[in-house]
């Protein structure tokens, strides 16, 4: 079957919001298999997902199954929950849905890691996030998806009363990648904080769009992404916070910076505020450029060899995406992270 044949609405790359982003060889694809990729952990309950939402990108994973499961963590843990899926068949379209419940006062950590040894696979990805009053969540995701396969992951937010989000989007993999993150933030004093990494070579392309809406007072919103591209990969950042009339004392942040390794990377990214009040705070930026020359040149003077010098400058610009984890257990994770244990 192929995606484009699926009874939905799908992303068009005419609408705004997918400019710059091709589906066509994603969705004419005709995969031999679909299935659902289940979880390792046993006992997750089994709902219905009959929430509507405002990206399209849900609705693929909704019309290959419409089933959800629930991850409900009621109590505070001592180490971080990690799930880790690996997709190994080929030609196969694989979806997959999951709630992850955090309840009044707990705090919690969950790390995602995504990796595959299939050829010409698919996998779509519907995740809910619901923070309950005073509720913390650091969640972690590591796409590391090889040439040849694509990814769509979707991520809807929903955060009660002084709740607490930290969400690191780690983007390593060689294929055709979009993700989604939306929050429409209708509470106080919530914080919500996205840092991204997108390190790709080659000729992958990862598309991040993130929106976000301010309908409540005093919260906090910061997305800081960072885009290190080498050969002939692409990036396509897409950033738009929305400040209503109803959400003074707002503060609204984002960031992105990208360093381009080559003459063939191209980047497109596109920070947007919209500010409906005078109450707030507020910043957004974009930066593009490569690895500053003159730090290279002072490395090397120093004895330090060229391509070691280049590694230091390189790892020093995606370690702040990196060092904003808090968890110990997870930061260490990531510093020794190698796809190879995982396929």
């Amino acid at each position: 079957m192929k995606i484009n044949e699926l009874n939905t609405n799908l992303p068009n790359k005419k609408d705004e919001e997918f400019l710059k982003i091709n589906f066509d060889s994603l969705f004419s694809t005709e995969f031999k298999e679909t299935k659902t990729y289940e979880f390792d952990i046993m006992g997750l309950k089994t709902i219905k997902d009959e929430n509507s939402y405002e990206s399209v990108l849900f609705n693929i994973t909704k019309s290959l199954d419409e089933n959800q499961k629930v991850l409900t963590i009621d109590k505070n843990i001592a180490e971080p929950i990690f799930l880790i899926h690996k997709i190994k068949e080929d030609e196969t379209l694989f979806s997959n849905s999951l709630k992850i419940e955090v309840k009044e006062n707990i705090k919690a950590q969950v790390v995602e890691v995504f990796v595959n040894s299939s050829t010409n696979s698919a996998f779509t990805v519907n995740r809910n996030i619901n923070l309950e009053e005073n509720a913390s969540l650091e969640y972690v995701k590591i796409q590391d998806i090889n040439a040849s396969n694509s990814m769509i992951f979707a991520n809807s937010i929903k955060q009660e009363k002084s709740s607490n989000l930290e969400i690191t989007n780690l983007e390593f993999g060689d294929g055709f990648i979009v993700n989604s993150f939306e929050n429409i933030i209708n509470k106080e004093f919530v914080n919500y904080e996205l840092n991204g990494l997108t390190k790709l070579s080659n000729d992958s392309t990862t598309a991040t769009l993130v929106k976000t809406v301010h309908n409540e007072k005093n919260s906090t919103s910061s997305i800081n992404y960072k885009n290190s591209l080498k050969d002939s990969s692409k990036a396509v950042v897409k950033i738009k916070s929305i400040v209503n009339e109803t959400a003074p004392f707002t503060k609204a942040f984002q960031n992105c910076n990208t360093i381009l390794l080559s003459d063939d990377a191209t980047i497109f990214a596109q920070p947007h505020l919209e500010i409906l009040i005078d109450e707030l705070e507020a910043s957004h930026g974009a930066t593009t450029g490569t690895l500053n020359q003159e730090q290279l040149l002072y490395l090397c003077s120093r004895g330090i060899k060229k391509e070691k010098a280049y590694e230091m400058l390189l790892n020093a610009f995606e370690s702040t995406i990196k060092s904003n984890i808090k968890n110990e257990i997870i930061k260490e994770f990531v510093e020794n992270y190698k796809r190879e244990k995982y396929v």
